[in-house]
């Protein structure tokens, strides 16, 4: 028992230490560069497309953020094979937009986390 609460820990510890990390610096770029190369690391920036409608005159909403985030494992693979397929819309609404996707990734990751613990 005491063994799974440190493990427990320790996982708690691993994750939330590089997430205030990389919450606490909004807008940063870095830039590391070694002798044969350069990698520049930039946290995402505004959506310039933010509330404006699609060609069809629609701006993507929390129901369509869930979808898309419900989906985006196969988009994800589709656009390795489809340039124009994207899996996230911009033509969004911004904040329930993307809690509705992140809602909709969780709930794949969920969904995958409990199925798999049933065939062990």
């Amino acid at each position: 028992m005491k063994k799974k609460l440190v493990s427990l820990v320790m996982l708690l510890v691993l994750v939330t230490v590089p997430l205030i990390l990389t919450a606490c610096a909004p807008g940063s770029d870095l830039e590391v560069t070694t002798p044969q190369s350069t990698v520049e690391l930039r946290s995402p920036g505004p959506n310039p497309q933010l509330n404006e409608t699609d060609d069809a005159g629609r701006v993507s909403g929390f129901v369509q953020g869930l979808w898309h985030g419900i989906i985006a494992p196969v988009s994800v693979v589709g656009s390795f094979f489809n340039p124009a397929m994207q899996m996230y819309e911009v033509h969004n609404n911004g904040r329930d937009y993307n809690l509705g996707f992140l809602v909709g990734v969780a709930f794949v990751f969920l969904l995958l986390g409990l199925i798999g613990g049933r065939w062990r």
